[in-house]
């Protein structure tokens, strides 16, 4: 795997997680507006926005360079719109980031013929 790849790979992952946890707080949010005069939805749902338009960019150059089937592609997309998706985005591409590293380790010390 080049750099250019695996910090496509990285930034995915980096904005996974917070982008979960901010679906989660405008569902909350949400719930709170109709339940109680608390309105913060204006404001969670811009933090919302712009952490999942940077996902949507993040995906679609890792998809690009990681040159992944349209299944998994779709995968790490439907587990944007999830709400708890972002997490298991980003532990799975931790894994594949960690068998990446392992993968060329093992390329580059000869284990491995390509």
């Amino acid at each position: 795997m080049d750099i250019k790849t695996a910090t496509a790979l990285r930034r995915l992952r980096l904005v996974s997680a917070p982008e979960a946890v901010s679906f989660l707080l405008l569902l909350v949010c949400s719930v709170l507006k109709r339940t109680t005069d608390f309105n913060a939805v204006p404001v969670m749902g811009a933090v919302h926005g712009v952490l999942f338009i940077l996902y949507v960019i993040f995906w679609a150059d890792a998809w690009n360079r990681a040159r992944w089937s349209v299944g998994t592609g779709a995968l790490y997309f439907v587990l944007s719109v999830l709400p708890t998706g972002g997490f298991f985005a980003e532990r799975k591409l931790r894994r594949e980031a960690e068998d990446a590293v392992v993968a060329s380790r093992a390329f580059g010390e000869g284990a491995v013929k390509a």
